[in-house]
């Protein structure tokens, strides 16, 4: 993922900002009707590609998503943004993964990119008939939109989650800055998802500072990570399970997250040292994946 890459990361300032000052009341209002329910958490890459995680595969693996889907227990689908799969590879997909592995597929660019949203209620139930051949391995949806999409645009976005079915769980991410930044749209934005229990992408990214909102809208923290191929990236994970552990403790329920790279060449290594992190600070028994790579803190 090259969004937000910058060439001198260790001139960017990558404390986590405070919370929303609604972030909390959210969680403590969801958490009365998800009480009883277990912590879900779902840690993974954006991908399985063989090239591009050097390192992870040992030598001879053909069948790339069973090995991963071995070592993790959670794939960002970004395949699915680029073209819509035939049913056919969403079946295969799901005879390939254990029983509790869950796929956490990107929504087409054709509604997204191409469309903008717009007659978006013409190309959901195609994209939502294909992915539902998931079944129970099928996880939170999300929708990126581009960089420039502006809050002026407000009405195609409550076309789209007017026409999103009730049943399947979204997140939605938005990139440029006025969503986040001008109060109006961002306070329209925030009652609307919290409307309709959908969750708020949240992006950590090294050059876009500026939309780390840190603002839930519901029991779901969706968390896309870029590591800047720095040794910073380990710091700002520390910073990631601490601030998990809190929501946790306001009463998250559902952590979702998942480890790019500006350059996709150690993102298990990430992601194992995150969970290995995680498990320690939320008292959890996630697998930690494993490769051929000697040891964790040899990523950089």
């Amino acid at each position: 993922m090259k969004f937000g890459s910058v060439e001198h990361p260790e001139h960017i300032d990558f404390t986590l900002p405070p919370d929303h000052p609604e972030t909390e009341r959210v969680l403590k209002s969801t958490f009365t009707k998800t009480k009883n329910s277990r912590l879900q958490v779902y840690v993974g890459c954006a991908k399985w590609n063989k090239a591009e995680l050097k390192g992870f595969y040992p030598k001879g693996i053909k069948d790339e998503l069973s090995y991963y889907a071995k070592q993790f227990n959670s794939i960002e689908l970004n395949a699915t943004f680029y073209r819509l799969f035939p049913k056919e590879q969403f079946e295969k997909w799901y005879h390939k993964t254990p029983d509790d592995f869950k796929f956490f597929p990107k929504i087409t660019n054709m509604i997204s990119h191409r469309k903008r949203l717009i007659d978006a209620q013409d190309f959901i139930p195609e994209y939502v008939d294909h992915v539902a051949m998931l079944q129970e391995k099928l996880g939170t949806v999300f929708l990126q939109m581009h960089n420039n999409f502006m809050p002026k645009d407000f009405s195609r976005v409550d076309n789209f989650i007017n026409n999103w079915p009730d049943h399947l769980p979204i997140a939605l991410e938005f990139r440029h800055t006025d969503w986040f930044n001008t109060p109006e749209a961002s306070e329209r934005l925030y009652a609307t998802l919290e409307e309709h229990n959908m969750a708020n992408v949240l992006v950590d990214t090294a050059g876009r500072r500026d939309i780390m909102h840190m603002r839930l809208t519901n029991n779901e923290a969706f968390i896309r990570y870029v590591g800047a191929n720095h040794p910073s990236d380990y710091a700002r994970l520390e910073a990631w399970v601490e601030r998990l552990k809190h929501w946790v403790g306001l009463g998250l329920r559902k952590i979702h997250f998942f480890v790019h790279q500006n350059i996709e060449q150690e993102s298990t290594l990430l992601s194992a040292y995150f969970i290995e992190r995680l498990n320690a600070a939320l008292g959890i028994n996630l697998k930690i994946p494993q490769s051929i790579n000697a040891g964790l803190n040899t990523l950089f």
